[in-house]
């Protein structure tokens, strides 16, 4: 962890926001589903609510180190990084989640997490191997050149449409039409 905060601390403000212990995320997720269709807001709630996840099941702790803020600020963004990322939920989509902030910050626990996710799929389910390795490969590109999704402010762009945060981020490719991209809602 401490190289993985070391890199952190580099990237312009960085430091500021850690040190400054940029407030965890809270999200009221009725708010942010009455915001305009295909707003981050909006795409984050229904996100949420169609999959059943608790807003709260990442609800602040004590913060009593830079790992435990940056573990908290991780935690609480990862479902926002398939929104804008354009991953969806299954194995794949949330390994390539994952690769973006292993590849973006060397976090500890996702670059285990994808290593075991690789090792696994190669060793039990071999056909869907090649899927598994797509999308970490999508998602480290995606690390690559976009901006650090750790750093984004996303609760001051709620009503920015999810199109101008991947501009703002840099994220010119999405996996959304991808086997492993976020599903359009059925309407």
């Amino acid at each position: 962890m401490v190289e993985c905060l070391r890199r952190c601390r580099e990237e312009v403000g960085g430091a500021a926001m850690i040190d400054g212990r940029y407030p965890p995320l809270q999200p009221d997720l009725a708010f942010l589903g009455a915001m305009p269709k295909g707003s981050l807001g909006q795409s984050y709630a229904e996100l949420m609510l169609r999959r059943g996840y608790d807003p709260e099941f990442f609800r602040p702790r004590p913060l009593r180190s830079d790992a435990h803020w940056l573990t908290q600020r991780i935690a609480t963004t990862h479902d926002i990084h398939h929104v804008v990322s354009g991953f969806g939920t299954t194995p794949e989509g949330e390994s390539g989640v994952l690769a973006i902030t292993a590849t973006q910050i060397g976090f500890p626990a996702y670059v285990m997490l994808n290593t075991a996710a690789q090792v696994s799929r190669f060793r039990f389910k071999t056909k869907s191997y090649a899927l598994m390795g797509r999308a970490i490969a999508h998602g480290n590109s995606i690390g690559f050149s976009a901006q650090p999704l750790w750093m984004a402010r996303w609760e001051e762009g709620w009503d920015w449409p999810v199109e101008q945060w991947r501009e703002r981020l840099g994220i010119t490719k999405p996996a959304t039409g991808e086997p492993y991209g976020l599903q359009p809602v059925p309407g």
